[in-house]
């Protein structure tokens, strides 16, 4: 990573967004299992909340106050860490500033965001400035979408290892998620706000197409499922409109270890069909209620940003994403399981890959970039440590 005119850094990594709620757990998370020695601070733009927090923690940890829209104190203290770690969403509303910032600055940047058309306008705007400058920018490092790209790239690591060794066939996946838990009001915000932009969302990603290149002699796609019961999982399977499978195929178009030829599809898992329909219709009402303004405003009301479930409550949550892969008659099953998905794990994933950035040896890459490709092994390292598992159940 660039250094900021050739001086050393001040912070290995800066926490924007503190004072919320699931910048809170991470905070927690980071004052709780942060390496010895390591130079963080915390982010926000109310220093009385900041100390508040410090309070809490019990620990010695420098404050940075900066709002989300200052360009120049956000560029100032991205010019002052190897790192930041940002929980301020909705991101299409809050997120660019600080992404400009990170890029020119050579700044790695890590976000919890699940906004595709953030994401895409963020490529767009700024790869060719990271490129240059050194910074990785890693977008969807929380349940969007770490389970699902590390999941993806550990099932591929047990197929090659199933058919003794690379990969020469073209390979089929589906990834399916199942939880108890409750996801966050900054989640629920971000997508309303989705459903109510798809043809901005549709036209970010043209203009992503346009300059993104291809690799050569492979393809790596995105596939859209249909609703059926899946024979080897025994689920009724819906197809789920998240940012998961885009940032799979990603990670399948830049590691050639996906095989010649990586189809993804993502899916949410139920025991019953009548969980299943209900699954569908309710995702659909949600999409058409956020197309009139007055009912979405409403939506938001009823989930507040920045609030979230009890401690016991998380406590109970859980969640899976199970995975088929099939290539050349050759079928693969694995497993990623954590806790609570929407705050407590979600926080752990997003501190981890701060420190995975600042701290390991990674591989050498830069611009907008997946967990997969920027972090893979290292990461996954890390979070089994944590008490997230991967396996391979068949």
């Amino acid at each position: 990573m660039a250094q900021a005119s050739g001086s050393p850094r001040t912070y290995d990594v800066v926490l924007l967004g503190a004072t919320g709620f699931t910048g809170g757990l991470t905070a927690d998370y980071l004052a709780a299992h942060a390496p010895a020695g390591l130079r963080w601070a915390i982010a926000g733009r109310s220093k009385e909340k900041l100390e508040a927090v410090r309070d809490r923690l019990g620990v010695d940890v420098d404050l940075v106050v900066v709002d989300s829209s200052d360009e120049a104190g956000l560029r100032e203290m991205a010019a002052q860490t190897k790192v930041v770690a940002t929980t301020v969403g909705p991101y299409l509303e809050y997120g660019a500033p600080l992404v400009a910032a990170c890029a020119q600055e050579g700044t790695d940047y890590v976000d919890l965001t699940g906004e595709p058309e953030f994401v895409d306008r963020m490529y767009v705007d700024h790869q060719a400035t990271a490129e240059a400058s050194g910074a990785r920018l890693v977008h969807c490092c929380g349940f969007d979408s770490i389970p699902h790209d590390l999941g993806a790239y550990f099932t591929i690591q047990q197929l090659a290892d199933a058919v003794g060794g690379e990969i020469t066939t073209p390979v089929t996946m589906r990834g399916v998620a199942r939880s108890n838990g409750t996801f966050s009001g900054g989640t629920f915000h971000s997508a309303l706000n989705a459903f109510s932009r798809v043809r901005q969302m549709r036209e970010a990603m043209q203009a992503r197409k346009r300059l993104e290149p291809r690799p050569e002699g492979r393809r790596s796609r995105a596939v859209s499922g249909k609703p059926m019961r899946d024979s080897v999982l025994g689920y009724w399977l819906v197809p789920l409109p998240t940012i998961d499978p885009f940032v799979v195929a990603r990670s399948g178009a830049a590691l050639a270890s996906y095989g010649p030829d990586f189809r993804y599809s993502h899916y949410a898992g139920t025991k019953t069909v009548r969980y299943a329909a209900g699954g569908a219709v309710g995702a659909s009402a949600l999409a058409l209620a956020a197309q009139v303004p007055p009912v979405r405003n409403l939506l938001k009301s009823r989930v507040p940003q920045g609030t979230g479930p009890s401690e016991k409550r998380r406590e109970k949550a859980w969640f899976t994403v199970e995975f088929v892969a099939e290539t050349a008659g050759t079928t693969v099953r694995t497993k990623v399981s954590g806790g609570d998905p929407g705050y407590t794990e979600t926080a752990k994933m997003l501190a981890e890959s701060a420190l995975c950035l600042a701290l390991d040896d990674n591989p050498p890459t830069s611009g907008q970039v997946t967990t997969a490709q920027a972090m893979g092994d290292a990461l996954l390292t890390r979070l089994e440590a944590a008490g997230i598992t991967f396996e391979r159940v068949g």
